[in-house]
């Protein structure tokens, strides 16, 4: 039970600071500028023992070794236990140059035991496009171990399959953004809501001028901006630290029945309601006893069995909701009558059967 005042108690100073005033940046991001996926596929060498002989590594590494000026036969299937074919993949932020370097993940995909102690060599990372936007190459930092006995038995520590390289890949070429075209700068909401939308387009204006935002819909906010670049980056520098009240989230109840956990919304209310609770507890127990004979007699000591049963039924409790209890008054009502998270859920579920909650119920 005091698990579940913490996780109310928690759930009700998230909701009074979520009721704060916030940044613009916070809330919303600005249309087209935007991270953007690149992948690659490659050769990680330099593996003690650990790598992989599947046809299309040795294709590679044949292809690897043919830009070098050396040709293998094609009979030949060269052994290479230190080479594992890997896909690199990494994400291209907004307005990052070439010269500059961004995180890579590489991942097997093939047989290999472990990219520990490997080096990726140079891999084209290109985008949805086609086009290469970054050169990848460097040493790999694995946070998995893995090893294997000669009986067969294994251990694997996280993944060794999976290793990155910070700053392991160089940018060649940027890709454009659509932040300097067009007449307007648009406000995409990370959550979105129509009151919130309405509230960002008014503060915007009551800095700038009638009409310069307008909410084109629950989660974008289009506004006037100036097509000079200097003019147009001080002026969405000013927009984005603006402060202003974001609305309330939507009545809910999240229910995670595997752990028990239950988070109730602010404005969750319930109509009229009355609820029973109640319990009945049988309890068996198993007692042995020693029979021991007279003293004149021939007989021997034996055990006995006795098996007594208790049954406990606890007063039923009840409780009345009247129309419009929030949750302070829920919370409390459930305090006093000490209903286990279990029981609460039983209870939520029939109340939202009934029509008795104003809110959505989402069990996970």
């Amino acid at each position: 039970m005091n698990g579940f005042k913490y996780i109310i108690a928690l759930c009700l100073i998230s909701l009074q600071f979520s009721a704060q005033a916030e940044r613009v940046k916070d809330v919303s991001m600005v249309e087209g500028v935007r991270s953007n996926q690149l992948v690659g596929y490659g050769l990680v060498v330099g593996l003690p023992g650990t790598g992989e002989q599947s046809r299309f590594t040795q294709q590679s590494f044949k292809a690897m070794l043919n830009g070098f000026g050396i040709t293998l036969p094609d009979s030949l299937k060269p052994k290479i236990k230190n080479v594992a074919a890997v896909a690199v993949h990494a994400e291209l932020p907004a307005f990052r140059k070439p010269g500059q370097t961004i995180d890579i993940t590489v991942s097997s995909i093939g047989s290999a035991g472990s990219l520990r102690g490997g080096t990726l060599l140079q891999t084209f990372l290109k985008g949805v496009d086609g086009n290469t936007y970054a050169i990848a190459q460097g040493s790999l930092v694995v946070g998995g171990l893995g090893a294997e006995g000669a009986d067969g038995s294994r251990v694997i520590i996280n993944t060794p399959t999976v290793g990155r390289i910070p700053n392991g890949a160089i940018v060649e070429r940027a890709i454009k953004s659509p932040f300097m075209q067009g007449d307007y700068i648009t406000f995409n909401l990370n959550r979105p809501d129509f009151t919130t939308a309405k509230r960002l387009e008014q503060t915007i204006n009551d800095l700038v001028g009638p009409d310069s935002a307008q909410a084109i819909d629950a989660a974008s906010v289009r506004v006037l901006a100036p097509r000079d670049a200097s003019q147009r980056v001080a002026y969405l520098s000013t927009l984005e630290n603006l402060e202003f009240k974001p609305a309330d989230t939507a009545a809910k109840i999240i229910v995670n029945s595997r752990t028990g956990t239950i988070v109730i919304g602010k404005n969750v209310k319930l109509q009229p309601a009355a609820i029973t609770h109640g319990g009945l507890t049988v309890t068996i127990a198993e007692q042995q006893n020693a029979s021991q004979p007279n003293a004149l007699s021939d007989g021997e000591t034996t055990v006995t069995n006795q098996s007594i049963i208790d049954v406990n039924e606890d007063d039923s409790r009840a409780f009345v909701f009247n129309p419009g209890v929030n949750l302070d008054d829920l919370v409390r009502a459930i305090n006093e009558v000490g209903i286990a998270p279990g029981d609460l859920m039983a209870i939520l579920e029939a109340l939202k059967e009934a029509g008795a909650i104003n809110g959505q119920l989402v069990i996970i």
